[in-house]
């Protein structure tokens, strides 16, 4: 459980790095973002390729698979506030 945490901590961090702009959050935050893009990537990469989300163990592919996940919530995120926040 706490390799997925640091799994999902590295993977917000990246996420949030290649996604331009300022995203105001915190390191709980992030951590979220990456644990919810691991799901999503996890879940993606399980209908693209069959992969077998209950393989244990570290796989590149998958902190890939969780950073891409990462970047489409968080720019579905900062596409949602911007909406939000213009009253459109």
């Amino acid at each position: 459980m706490i390799g997925w945490l640091f799994v999902g901590l590295f993977a917000g961090l990246l996420g949030r790095l290649l996604v331009p702009g300022r995203q105001p959050m915190g390191i709980l935050k992030t951590m979220g973002l990456g644990l919810a893009g691991s799901v999503l990537g996890g879940l993606v990469s399980m209908m693209l390729f069959g992969t077998d989300p209950a393989d244990p163990g570290f796989h590149p592919a998958g902190l890939l698979m969780s950073t891409i996940g990462a970047i489409v919530l968080l720019a579905g995120y900062i596409s949602y506030k911007r909406r939000h926040i213009s009253g459109h």
